[in-house]
């Protein structure tokens, strides 16, 4: 098995990467699918997050209430950490869950937008980073996502810079080009990850 953790800037076109490489063959932990699913009616963590929070945090439904959580703490440090805290935990044992249910020569893929950021990058074999010029991020955000310029920089500010996410990756796939292109290099590296994954280990040095 091979470790991979994906990450990029918002508008670097992770996503379609991530699609690509599951064409591939590889098999896709998406970090933001599962902070959803952990916290989904009924489980145990939505419990913990009104338990810490309030039900005022829930729709008429019994869901969570996204957008009123985020209002909350996003302008306050303490409880943003007291969400993760919660949060961070549940996804990690989920994450580990799929990992170990995959087959013992797979490409595992965790899609992980704050890898840069969290420090991530040594869980994992090797890190690929889709990379992007802030220009061309700034004009996907706001012609195919319906930003506007301000919303966008912020977004894009809010996030690791370009310098640092490049500094972490073992695999750059640079996404400035057509779809043509971004699915040619993706093919390259799925071929290298497969030849990486299927290659025997070595064994360790006492």
């Amino acid at each position: 098995m091979l470790t991979v953790g994906l990450t990029g800037g918002i508008g670097a076109g992770k996503s379609e990467v991530s699609r690509l490489l599951v064409e591939c063959g590889a098999v896709l932990i998406d970090a933001d699918h599962i902070a959803r699913e952990v916290v989904a009616p009924g489980t145990p963590g939505l419990a913990a997050v009104v338990d810490a929070f309030g039900e005022d945090i829930l729709t008429a439904d019994g869901s969570l209430d996204r957008q009123k959580l985020g209002s909350i703490v996003f302008a306050d440090p303490e409880k943003l950490a007291l969400l993760n805290s919660i949060v961070h935990p549940l996804v990690g044992a989920r994450s580990r869950e799929l990992e170990e249910a995959a087959p013992d020569d797979a490409v595992v893929v965790h899609d992980v937008p704050l890898l840069t950021e969290n420090g991530l990058a040594p869980l994992y074999d090797l890190v690929i980073v889709v990379d992007a010029s802030p220009e061309t991020q700034l004009e996907r955000l706001v012609s195919k996502r319906g930003m506007t310029e301000e919303d966008a920089r912020a977004r894009m500010a809010a996030q690791a810079n370009r310098e640092q996410r490049r500094a972490i990756a073992d695999i750059i796939i640079d996404n400035d080009g057509t779809l043509d292109e971004l699915e040619q290099r993706v093919k390259d590296v799925c071929s290298e990850l497969v030849r990486r994954a299927r290659a025997p280990r070595k064994p360790s040095q006492e």
